[in-house]
């Protein structure tokens, strides 16, 4: 047990609690003396490698493991043999090594923070309220150089701000506060919360936020500490919160992980653990200094880290507060299960110590894990005690192997973690009842951790915060590093589809390969893009032709698959002939219309003369017909152009003379194919219904084509009877309309719905009135009710509502048009009075006060019904 006794004694006890400070990194690469020959001083992808002082820079971290960036604090003196006498941008990784180094624009008002998005976009707010994004790995400024204003001119600038993944709050100098939640957007839309009342002769201490996923009304709220209070602010209005409280004023706030609690520290030297709601002093603790910490930050949520500088103070709940000493200054990164410790010489991680890890380690622990592990040790030494164990926590196997798996999952130490594996199998070995995948998959997920916490990667993702990162979202964040290999290598080890690494590559390598001739770079290419299947070549030469290679894009389209993104890829290439070609080879007539559109719409704004489209179509069978097909609805002038430049001049007179007559020959093999259709059906007995169904399709085909040729209107063919009858009334050839009613047979009562309705869409209403005098409707009147209360017209439906016998009928009408009273009155004279009040009940629901009329008169009347 000696080596259990060598871990636990690297622990910290707080409260009941066990906390343990692991180093990541160390010594950091900028950590060494700067060197004096300006040659040394270049390193990975044109960074600079220097000592960098926290002290003297602007520095933001990155969650999740992510990069460092860094640039020098304008409002600090320092040395100028030390520091390049011009400001650079400088991006790293966790282990220190450098990614990326650019000069940092000049003319720019000062630079208040930096922060990085959830998307891992590096946010520079200036001083005067604007924001500059810079793209990563290469820090180029994206969209533009141009900085995206958050505050009015007038506004007085930045007091404070405070990020969240993908938002800012901002206190102005005016104490306004300004959030934006979109900062990650091209236009972000900033807004005004609510004026929070500072006065003229107070300011804001500090200010925390409550992030939106944590706050009900999906908006961020912002806590600002004003002299004795604390005042919550959001779109809404401001809160006073915490009066009776006593707390005093506040110095420094920090907000759980969880957005439930808030770490206060007050002007008298207490720390306070409060809800967000200060509803209660959870815990508080007495500090020996009321100075103010310069960092305050959580450790899961368990306890709070307090800096001061040399000293960083861990207090819980609970017991005394653990105390670390640093001789150099140090950058607190809160993580979802701990904090990462950053300083001038190395990167730590200050975590709880997980209860698996405990129970195997724990100093005199007897827990079956420890048990286990202590009979692996035996094992290996050729000792009879692994057996002895082996029958001490027979019973308890499961348990201790599943710690032993855990404990192994939160080591970041890899011969610590081969050792607990190796006790987990060695309990695998007596207990065939553990699902063994749990063993596999810890594995998978150490070799992944372990290989993106190398120091050349710079990752150090915890268990944890992988699993909450995700696989996919891990190699999305390798590949926008450049790490493809990597990435590529994760992605058919999890068996993930590596199309998105593949695709990145390419796309990065035409742009770093501008001076490779294409044929070199396309064979380069093609030997990693074969590696995927199915993987879109059209994406890949859209990159290319936004590089300026089109001919290397021409070539990287050949090999496109799918015709649906090969066919508009080669048209954004002007690569028309080959497209039309390509869409015909697909048969896809779709695809045949998008090209001839496009080229028709490029022949127009051109300005150029039609005859060279009309020899591309006229080679082409198939596109020639959709075009002639086309045209007889629409082009007719181009049709008889068409005609007139291919020698069709019999076509040209026929088209000229009557241009819906053509349309004949557009429809006519539709209705013989559907007559062959009729005569088939019609030769047996067992298909009498289809042999009907096909000759009446035809027959209204032959109809609807008259209509359009005597209208000259092609908005007949392919509408079903009623909607043929319909168009003929809204025209006002009520003559057409009855003689289609008398051919297809329709009913008296369904013709009544017909006109009704065609004649409210066209708003006669005078029409209406006179149609439903002519004789008493087959249906009855609730045809033009409901017409007239769809098209608006209530003043229209009174007309015909009083002549509805059917009390229900009239109830419910009334209630459409929320007429409360009277609908009441009529479903008082109808059966089933209860059904008909509940439905009446909600249909004028969203009228509360036709609703509350609908109580009083459903009460006087004394209908008892459930709502």
């Amino acid at each position: 047990m000696s080596s259990s006794v060598s871990v636990a004694a690297e622990w910290d006890l707080l409260s009941d609690r066990f906390y343990r400070r692991l180093t990541l990194y160390s010594p950091l690469p900028w950590s060494a003396p700067a060197p004096t020959s300006t040659a040394s001083s270049s390193g990975v992808g044109g960074a600079v490698i220097g000592r960098l002082d926290l002290s003297t820079h602007i520095v933001a971290a990155a969650p999740f493991g992510g990069p460092i960036a860094a640039v020098r604090d304008d409002s600090k003196i320092v040395q100028l043999h030390s520091e390049p006498s011009r400001r650079r941008l400088l991006l790293f990784s966790s282990s220190g090594y450098p990614i990326a180094s650019a000069p940092w624009p000049p003319m720019l008002p000062r630079l208040h923070s930096l922060s990085f998005s959830s998307s891992l976009s590096l946010i520079a707010l200036l001083s005067d309220g604007s924001l500059l994004r810079f793209r990563l790995p290469d820090l180029q400024p994206s969209p533009s150089s141009s900085p995206v204003p958050l505050l009015p001119p007038a506004s007085g600038g930045v007091a404070d701000a405070v990020f969240w993944g993908g938002g800012v709050a901002i206190l102005t100098e005016e104490n306004r506060v300004v959030v934006a939640t979109d900062i990650e957007a091209a236009d972000p839309h900033p807004r005004d919360l609510a004026d929070p009342g500072v006065g003229d002769e107070e300011h804001v201490l500090c200010m925390a936020v409550v992030e939106p996923q944590f706050v009900m009304s999906g908006s961020p709220e912002v806590l600002l500490a004003v002299g004795d209070r604390v005042i919550a602010v959001d779109e809404d209005g401001v809160q006073v919160l915490g009066e009776e409280l006593e707390i005093g004023p506040v110095q420094k706030m920090a907000v759980s992980p969880n957005g439930k609690l808030l770490a206060a520290f007050a002007h008298d030297g207490r720390l306070l653990v409060i809800p967000t709601d200060f509803s209660r002093i959870i815990f508080q603790y007495e500090c020996d200094s009321a100075l103010p910490p310069e960092q305050i930050a959580w450790c899961g949520l368990d306890s709070v880290l307090l800096y001061w500088p040399e000293v960083l103070l861990m207090v819980g709940p609970n017991g005394d507060p653990v105390q670390y000493n640093y001789d150099e200054p140090i950058k607190l990164i809160p993580e979802c299960d701990g904090v990462r410790i950053l300083s001038n010489s190395s990167m730590e991680f200050l975590h709880r110590v997980p209860d698996c890890t405990t129970l195997i380690f724990g100093i005199g622990s007897m827990s079956p894990a420890a048990l286990l592990y202590d009979a692996r040790d035996h094992y290996d030494r050729q000792s009879a005690k692994a057996y002895d164990n082996y029958q001490l926590i027979s019973s308890s196997l499961p348990e201790a192997i599943e710690a032993c798996i855990d404990a192994a999952g939160h080591e970041f130490d890899v011969s610590r973690q081969r050792t607990l594996l190796r006790a987990a199998t060695y309990g695998l070995a007596f207990c065939s009842r553990f699902p063994h995948e749990r063993f596999q998959d810890m594995c998978k997920m150490l070799r992944v951790l372990n290989a993106v916490r190398d120091p050349e990667i710079g990752m150090p993702l915890t268990i944890q915060q992988y699993k909450l990162l995700t696989a996919p979202v891990l190699i999305g964040r390798l590949i926008n590093a450049n790490q493809h290999l990597l990435a590529l290598r994760i992605s058919e080890y999890l068996n993930l589809n590596p199309e998105v690494v593949i695709m990145h590559w390419a796309c990065e390598k035409i742009t770093a390969s501008a001076t490779l001739p294409d044929t070199v770079l396309l064979e380069g290419l093609l030997d990693k893009l074969r590696l995927c299947k199915g993987i879109s070549y059209a994406a890949v030469a859209a990159h290319a032709d936004n590089c300026g290679r089109r001919r290397l894009a021409a070539m990287l389209v050949d090999h496109e698959l799918q015709s649906s993104k090969q066919i508009p890829m080669l048209l954004s290439i002007d690569e028309q002939d080959k497209a039309l070609s390509k869409a015909i080879e697909s048969g896809d007539t779709d695809l045949v219309y998008l090209v001839l559109f496009h080229i028709w719409q490029k022949v127009a704004v051109e300005k150029k003369a039609p005859m060279d489209f009309f020899g591309v179509i006229n080679a082409r069978p198939l596109a020639r017909s959709l075009f002639v097909a086309y045209a007889r609805h629409s082009k007719h002038e181009d049709l008889k152009d068409f005609f007139l430049s291919t020698g069709r001049l019999q076509e040209s007179r026929e088209l000229e003379k009557n241009p819906m007559a053509s349309k004949g020959t557009l429809h006519g093999p539709q209705v013989r194919l559907i007559e062959q259709a009729h005569r088939l059906f019609a030769e047996t007995k067992e298909h009498v219904f289809e042999s009907k169904a096909s000759e009446e399709h035809a027959k209204l085909l032959r109809s609807q084509h008259e209509l359009e040729v005597s209208t000259k209107q092609a908005i007949f063919v392919g509408s079903s009877v009623s909607d043929t009858i319909k168009t003929c009334i809204a025209m006002g050839n009520e003559r057409a309309a009855l003689k289609v009613k008398s051919e297809f047979k329709v009913p008296d009562k369904r013709w009544y719905w017909l006109k009704t309705c065609a004649l409210a869409t066209v708003g006669n209403w005078d029409a209406l009135e006179k149609f439903s005098r002519e004789k008493r409707p087959p249906g009855g009147y609730k045809p033009f009710v409901e017409a007239c209360i769809d098209a608006g017209q209530k003043t229209e439906a009174l007309k015909y509502i009083p002549k509805l016998t059917d009390p229900r009928e009239r109830s419910e009408a009334y209630a459409r048009m929320g007429m409360a009273k009277e609908a009441a009155d009529a479903a008082s004279q109808a059966k089933d009075s209860d059904e008909l009040f509940g439905r009446l009940k909600i249909t004028l629901a969203q009228n509360s006060a036709a609703a509350s009329i609908f109580d009083t008169l459903r009460d006087r009347l004394s209908f008892q019904g459930a709502y």
